[in-house]
């Protein structure tokens, strides 16, 4: 599969800028890929899709304030520091992304907050923007991570395209949320409200939880027209034996399993015996998945509306099917749904 056949026209008025004001309260496009039927609903009409002791699996990592900005010593050059992932917890050590990144060299100190309270060290250069920081900060772990997160705001997509506002602390996070890790959401779960899960729960919907801490990786442009010579970054995961319990006792029973959004998915895929049913695990998934794909474990669906030439809109139309999937953004275009992250769902059944 090529590169160039997932490249679409998307109108930038339909790049969704804000969140529908109530989460369950968004579009829903419903896509049956057997028939290529498709409906129009709001999205807490996802409860008519499922039924007792059907499952949904859910993405339970935790965004946190990963976008900083900080001035370089002497020029006084403001840099952005997007923090990646923390190396050393004693040291102090992280791994970022610094902008513009050919100011920042090895041995380059740079200056946070009004007071200059938080200094890093730059001690290397890991890519063309990556570097590892050291964080001089002289008080206990758990006060350092408080400031530091205090610095820090909601790392939004720059798709987006406008500051961060006070909603978007709570509104970026889906309110399962629990395991700290990422530095994007898991976008087809922000649209489950309290509300919405309770009265899943009382149809008698299990829910099983993953954890995939969701990297920068995925909003990684893909350089290579074949598909086959792309490299996803690697991100952490977490499957643990309740979750493998709960999804493999559907797929016995031939329950429908619902993969809440492409981590969840991929999280999944990750880790299959050679028999199709889930294992548990916990280390590191690069796992690409493009068409042609063969699915093991869940058979349904949900995700946003994605950008065109992304790895996301890729695994998408693997699931849903290539001429399905890309003939059902054709009509979410006419229909003016709202793509990206804070936009409308989509499931596949």
């Amino acid at each position: 599969m090529k590169l160039s056949k997932f490249k679409y026209n998307l109108p930038p008025e339909l790049v969704a800028t804000h969140p529908s004001y109530n989460r369950d309260e968004s579009r829903l496009l419903v896509l049956d890929r057997e028939s290529g039927k498709i409906e129009h609903k709001v999205f807490k009409d996802v409860l008519d899709y499922f039924d007792n002791k059907d499952v949904m699996v859910f993405n339970n990592t935790k965004v946190f304030p990963a976008r900083l900005y900080g001035n370089k010593e002497k020029t006084g050059a403001q840099i952005e520091v997007f923090l990646l992932r923390e190396l050393n917890r004693e040291q102090r050590l992280w791994d970022v992304l610094v902008d513009p990144a050919r100011k920042i060299r090895i041995g380059n100190k740079l200056y946070f907050g009004d007071d200059d309270a938080m200094v890093a060290e730059v001690i290397d250069n890991t890519t063309s923007r990556g570097r590892t920081l050291r964080f001089l900060y002289d008080g206990p772990y758990d006060e350092f991570k408080e400031a530091l997160y205090n610095l820090g705001e909601t790392p939004l997509p720059k798709i987006i395209g406008r500051p961060v506002e006070d909603d978007d602390a709570e509104r970026y996070q889906t309110i399962y949320a629990k395991n700290e890790g990422a530095v994007a959401a898991p976008t087809a779960g922000l649209h489950f409200s309290r509300e919405l899960m309770k009265r899943l729960e009382i149809k008698g919907i299990d829910f099983a939880e993953v954890t995939l801490h969701v990297g920068l990786g995925n909003f990684r442009t893909v350089d290579v027209e074949d598909l086959t010579k792309h490299k996803m970054d690697s991100e952490q995961i977490w499957i643990e034996d309740k979750a493998v319990d709960v999804v493999n006792n559907a797929k016995k029973n031939k329950q429908r399993i619902c993969a809440v959004g492409t981590t969840v998915m991929r999280t999944l895929e990750s880790s299959v015996s050679t028999t199709g049913h889930l294992k548990p695990y916990e280390g590191w998934t690069n796992k690409f998945i493009f068409p042609p794909y063969e699915f093991q474990v869940a058979n349904s669906m949900i995700s946003n509306l994605h950008t065109p030439l992304s790895t996301l809109l890729m695994m998408v139309s693997a699931f849903g099917g290539y001429d399905a999937v890309m003939e059902a953004y054709n009509v979410a275009i006419k229909e003016e749904y709202r793509f990206g992250t804070y936009g409308d769902a989509m499931l596949i059944i």
